[in-house]
């Protein structure tokens, strides 16, 4: 029995069972290889980006933690720095005084030799002029006698 167009049942089986034998090795061949390279590679990039992610996270921790020491540390410097203006200010202060009572201690030296200065001057000139007086008296009675033996 012929059909019209030429068309043979058995052919069309056998080019059916062909290409069901072609996809069947298409598939054992090439698509169950693919399919695990392609699911081998989408996990490995996946556990790659998940690893890029873990370490994203941990450098961000670790960027938080730095600036939290970055900022105690400039506190720490801050109250440092204030403490050392402090004793600065309060070494200068003690310095001050102590150039002031040195000052002090100074003048009242100098005043107290000057004082003795003057008291020893007073005490030499008196002196002087006592010895000035007696040789004046000593003349003026010289005179006297030497008149009075004329």
């Amino acid at each position: 029995m012929s059909l019209p167009l030429n068309i043979n049942f058995q052919q069309i089986l056998l080019h059916m069972f062909n290409l069901c034998l072609l996809f069947g090795g298409l598939y054992l061949l090439l698509y169950k290889p693919v399919k695990r390279f392609m699911d081998d590679r989408a996990a490995k990039y996946k556990s790659v980006d998940d690893a890029a992610k873990e370490k994203l996270l941990k450098a961000q921790e670790a960027e938080t933690l730095a600036e939290h020491r970055l900022k105690d540390c400039e506190i720490k410097i801050e109250q440092d720095m204030a403490k050392s203006r402090a004793d600065a200010e309060a070494e200068a202060e003690s310095i001050i005084k102590d150039a002031n009572n040195t000052r002090k201690q100074i003048l009242a030296a100098a005043e107290d030799a000057a004082l003795r200065e003057k008291n020893r001057m007073i005490n030499d000139a008196r002196e002087e002029i006592a010895e000035l007086a007696v040789k004046a008296a000593e003349k003026v009675i010289a005179e006297k006698k030497v008149k009075s033996d004329d």
